[in-house]
């Protein structure tokens, strides 16, 4: 048994050693690029939406991203978490879906209270409702879930 075993040990050490000849050998026989590496020219012009700038297709208009509750700076815009995207129909401004909360309040006509790290919206009667303080306030449940959403479980 002790001999098979010693037999295996430099089976592998010998198999080792004939990797690494190859590999070297392989590198040493690679082709050398002819010169510097070159890169694909960037777009050095990005859209300005305050400007007016327009795409192909049309005006630049807020659209929003489906990627959830984030805790980026985005926030504060009126909008929320959307991405500027074309949309060759409309020019206006798109609807706005939650306003933000005045001194740690909703203000009237927007009760439920949207909080952006958790994800989760608190309407009135809701067990936490009264001590979550909102990062958004939302007229109607349909625009919280919308904007990415969900309802509290308790």
């Amino acid at each position: 048994m002790f001999t098979l075993l010693r037999r295996l040990f430099w089976l592998a050490v010998i198999g080792g050693a004939g990797y690494a000849v190859y590999t070297a050998w392989q590198r040493k026989h690679e082709p050398v690029p002819d010169g510097p590496p070159t890169w694909p020219p960037l777009d050095a012009t990005p859209p300005n939406p305050a400007a007016g700038a327009t795409g192909a297709t049309g005006a630049m208009t807020a659209a929003p991203s489906h990627g959830g509750p984030s805790d980026d700076a985005s926030h504060d815009s009126p909008v929320g978490r959307d991405a500027w995207t074309t949309n060759p129909t409309s020019d206006a401004a798109p609807d706005q879906r939650w306003v933000a909360p005045v001194d740690e309040q909703c203000p009237p006509g927007y009760p439920i209270k949207g909080n952006t790290k958790s994800g989760i919206y608190h309407v009135p009667g809701g067990r936490f409702y009264e001590r979550t303080v909102p990062d958004r306030c939302y007229a109607n449940e349909d625009d919280a879930t919308a904007d990415g959403y969900r309802r509290a479980k308790s």
